[in-house]
C-alpha cells in the first residue's frame, strides 16, 4: 500500500495494484493504525500472564539446565570408563599379557570413542542458552508495543509490526496479520485466555499451556 495526501492534511492509504488487480480503495491513516493497534493490544497480556509467562521461561530454562548437565556427567563418565580400560590395559602390554597388534586396534578403536564423546561434550558447552534471554526480550516487547506503537515514527512503527507480523492484508474494511512465532502463540492463548476471565471470573490458567510438563520431551538429541 502507498500513501496520499489528500486535502492537504488527510493522509490515505491505497493498493498499488503491483501484486494483482486490486480496488482503488482509500483508507485513512487513523483508521489503518487504528487496526494495526489493535493488533498489537491481542498480544498484551495483564500481570497475571506476564507472571505465568515470566515462571514458563524460567522453568524451561531449570530444567533445559538440568538435562544439559546430566548429559556432560554422562559424556564425562563414559570418557573415563573408557581411560581405565586403556591405562588397564597398558599395564597389561606393559607385562605382556596382550598382543600387541590387539592392543594398538583396541588402543585407536577406544581412542576414537573418546574423541566422539568429546566432541559431544564441547557441542553441549558450547549450546546456545541465551533464549532465556530472548524470551524475556519478546515479553518485554509485548507489554510496551502498545505504548510504544502511539508514539513512534513512521519507520519505527514499521520495524515494530514487522517483528510481530510476517503478514498482513487489508481487505474490505478489515485488517487481517499473520503473527510471527512466539506472537501467534500468546495472541491465540491471550485471547482464549481473556474470553475465559470475563465469562468465569478465573484467575490465569496460561501457566497450564507455557509451563513445561514434567515428562515433556526435550527436544535433544546425541
Amino acid at each position: 500500500m502507498v500513501a496520499e495526501i489528500k486535502k492537504g492534511k488527510y493522509v490515505y492509504y491505497h493498493c498499488t495494484q503491483n501484486k494483482g488487480k486490486c480496488g482503488k480503495t482509500y483508507v485513512r491513516e487513523e483508521e489503518l493504525e487504528r487496526q494495526f493497534h489493535a493488533s498489537l493490544r491481542a498480544i498484551h497480556l495483564d500481570l497475571d500472564s506476564r507472571e505465568c509467562l515470566l515462571a514458563a521461561l524460567r522453568e524451561s530454562h531449570a530444567d533445559k539446565m538440568r538435562y544439559h548437565n546430566q548429559i556432560l556427567a554422562s559424556l564425562q563418565d563414559e570418557i573415563k570408563r573408557l581411560q581405565h580400560r586403556l591405562d588397564a590395559m597398558y599395564i597389561d602390554h606393559l607385562d605382556g599379557k596382550v598382543d600387541p597388534v590387539f592392543y594398538e586396534k583396541k588402543k585407536r578403536e577406544w581412542r576414537r570413542e573418546q574423541d566422539a564423546l568429546q566432541r559431544k561434550m564441547t557441542r553441549h558447552h558450547n549450546a546456545d542458552t541465551s533464549y532465556i534471554d530472548e524470551g524475556v526480550r519478546l515479553l518485554e516487547l509485548t507489554q510496551d508495543a502498545v505504548i510504544t506503537y502511539k508514539n513512534q515514527n513512521m519507520n519505527e512503527k514499521r520495524s515494530l509490526l514487522k517483528i510481530v507480523h510476517s503478514n498482513s492484508i487489508w481487505k474490505d474494511g478489515t485488517l487481517s496479520t499473520e503473527y510471527r512465532k512466539p506472537f501467534d502463540l500468546l495472541a491465540v492463548t491471550n485471547h482464549d485466555y481473556q474470553q475465559k476471565k470475563v465469562t468465569f471470573q478465573t484467575k490465569s490458567d496460561l501457566c497450564t499451556i507455557w509451563l513445561p510438563s514434567a515428562d515433556s520431551n526435550h527436544g535433544h538429541g546425541d
